[in-house]
């Protein structure tokens, strides 16, 4: 194998212009998505590209909070680990939501890998529907037809789609990107990886997550960075525990969630214990 309006919507313009840039891109006009993109306080500042995607990610920092996807408190993960903060993409319930979450990713994507790929894969469960609405999302956004495939839990022994896969097919030359809402300690690299290797010579172009956690994974290294080094495949995220640090404690804007600083202390905190070596100091 080769590697390589609902109360869960953001009011106000900002969601607006984000995905009419989305739109904008994808039908190639790229000084109508910079109009799009930008209000126009941004127009008369002229600023960077880098800038811009700073505020798609803070659209889609208010978007997990706003689905009630991302919170803070006292949380005990799976790891045993006691975390100040906790996401579950499960809570990505409404049609609205999802397409705007397919959406997300889409962008997220075509920033990072390109489109120059063939299957979208998304391991079981949660990165079943994922792969089903970014694929969407990338059809509708960018005129581009991909597939979307998901492992199964136990192989089906009948019908015509009997086998561990679900969707697609995935054949010798296919290029593969994955996708996962998150990943703290790559278990589900390492179940899904053989069963993608098996079905032929295929190259993985890379992972795509929603939210890097910025912890450390199995050793002093964050799960994203051991992925890449065990596998040889780029591991990215839409956006980081260190941006949604630094937007959310400086977001003074009316209504809008701003961190306390018990909480920053408390993220300060875990990281101090838990935080990956590549990533210290950012908080």
């Amino acid at each position: 194998m080769m590697c390589g309006s609902t109360d869960t919507e953001r009011s106000g313009g900002d969601g607006q212009h984000g995905f009419a840039h989305l739109r904008c891109e994808a039908m190639g006009l790229s000084a109508a998505a910079d109009r799009c993109s930008r209000s126009p306080a941004d127009l008369q500042n002229g600023r960077s590209s880098r800038q811009k995607m700073e505020e798609y990610k803070k659209q889609f920092i208010d978007f997990m909070i706003d689905s009630h996807v991302l919170k803070f408190g006292d949380f005990t993960l799976k790891s045993g680990r006691k975390s100040p903060f906790f996401m579950n993409a499960g809570a990505y319930v409404t049609g609205s939501q999802l397409k705007k979450l397919g959406e997300f990713y889409a962008k997220a994507i075509h920033d990072s890998y390109g489109l120059d790929f063939d299957i979208l894969f998304g391991p079981a469960y949660k990165g079943i529907p994922l792969s089903v609405v970014t694929a969407i999302a990338i059809s509708e956004l960018y005129g581009v037809d991909v597939k979307y495939c998901s492992n199964r839990k136990e192989a089906k022994d009948h019908g015509g789609d009997k086998g561990i896969l679900l969707g697609s097919e995935i054949r010798d030359g296919d290029r593969v990107v994955i996708i996962e809402d998150v990943t703290t300690s790559g278990k589900s690299i390492e179940e899904t990886f053989p069963i993608i290797q098996a079905q032929g010579d295929v190259q993985i172009k890379g992972l795509m997550v929603s939210l890097n956690r910025m912890e450390r994974g199995k050793g002093t290294r964050s799960a994203l960075s051991e992925i890449t080094e065990k596998y040889g495949f780029p591991a990215k995220a839409i956006v980081s525990m260190a941006d949604v640090f630094r937007y959310l404690g400086e977001n003074q804007q009316a209504g809008r969630m701003t961190l306390t600083d018990e909480q920053k202390q408390a993220i300060r905190s875990y990281y101090a214990q838990y935080g990956a070596e590549e990533y210290q100091g950012l908080f």
